[in-house]
């Protein structure tokens, strides 16, 4: 006798086999990815950032590409390649006094299909000291039907800090006409300032997102999306120029005299990125990271 369970949504299953003697398997654990990375970062004397401090564990890997700029990029790749259920990966970053740093990923996350039950979580904290610099720009997330993600990102700013923030989501893939019927996803951002809040936003869709996103008070059927912050001492000056960058679906607004939120709809991810890369050029004054062009 035999009992088999990894394969089947069954409690147990038992076989009979004549003349073997019996044995009994218990369920397996399935393989879930794990990645952890910490980083900190300060100024050298010439102006130029470093790295000051460096952590990797699990599938969590950063890369820095060399370049001629004061601007420490990192790459963030997950080399699980990508994010299912009870999946866990943690990001920590701190960018000390008068640094500049760029963040963002190899390419395109995904959150696949989940097991019932089971939630991947993703949990990134920055912090951004006096006169430091921060852009957070990782590429687009992209949910698959049955995913189920809990994401959390929290932002906190020291006095005169600057930050460029993009979060960009794709709900299935136009060109593979995905649809999105049956999902659990949690995003929550919060930026801070001195502790203050400054910017919160949160978005939770559990069943049809196809059919959410579909009606015109929320999304009149846009299949991608993209929350950008930027905090800057220019901010207020660069609104009306932003706002003629954009198409119609896209708005730019000041929160405060520094503060300005752009809201991006697109009918899928292509037209997103389209409309959404000439912006990022101009807020990084033409630096923006090599990945987001491959």
């Amino acid at each position: 006798m035999i009992n088999l369970c990894a394969l089947f949504k069954v409690p147990e299953l038992t076989i009979n086999l004549p003349h073997h003697t019996s044995f009994t398997t218990t369920r397996p654990a399935q393989p879930r990815a794990v990645g952890e990375g910490a980083l900190t970062v300060t100024s050298q004397p010439n102006g130029r950032t470093q790295i000051a401090q460096l952590r990797q564990a699990g599938s969590t890997k950063l890369v820095f590409p060399q370049n001629h700029s004061p601007t420490l990029e990192g790459i963030i790749v997950n080399t699980a390649g990508g994010i299912t259920g009870g999946d866990r990966f943690t990001l920590t970053a701190t960018a000390k006094r008068d640094t500049r740093l760029t963040l963002t990923t190899q390419a395109a996350e995904r959150a696949y299909r989940a097991q019932t039950g089971e939630v991947g979580q993703v949990t990134t904290r920055l912090t951004v000291k006096a006169g430091a610099q921060l852009n957070w720009l990782p590429q687009e997330l992209i949910l698959f039907d049955h995913c189920a993600l809990q994401r959390s990102l929290a932002i906190d700013l020291e006095v005169d800090a600057r930050l460029l923030m993009v979060e960009p989501i794709v709900f299935g893939r136009t060109a593979m006409a995905e649809k999105l019927h049956h999902i659990r996803f949690h995003d929550r951002i919060r930026i801070t300032r001195n502790g203050s809040p400054l910017y919160l936003d949160g978005m939770d869709i559990v069943g049809d997102a196809a059919a959410h996103m579909a009606r015109p008070a929320i999304a009149n059927a846009a299949k991608a999306m993209a929350s950008l912050v930027w905090i800057d001492p220019a901010a207020a000056s660069k609104r009306d120029a932003l706002r003629k960058m954009l198409p119609p679906t896209a708005g730019a607004s000041l929160i405060a005299p520094d503060v300005l939120v752009i809201r991006h709809l697109a009918s899928d991810g292509f037209e997103l990125r389209r409309a959404l890369i000439p912006v990022l050029d101009d807020l990084t004054n033409n630096s923006l990271p090599i990945s987001w062009r491959l």
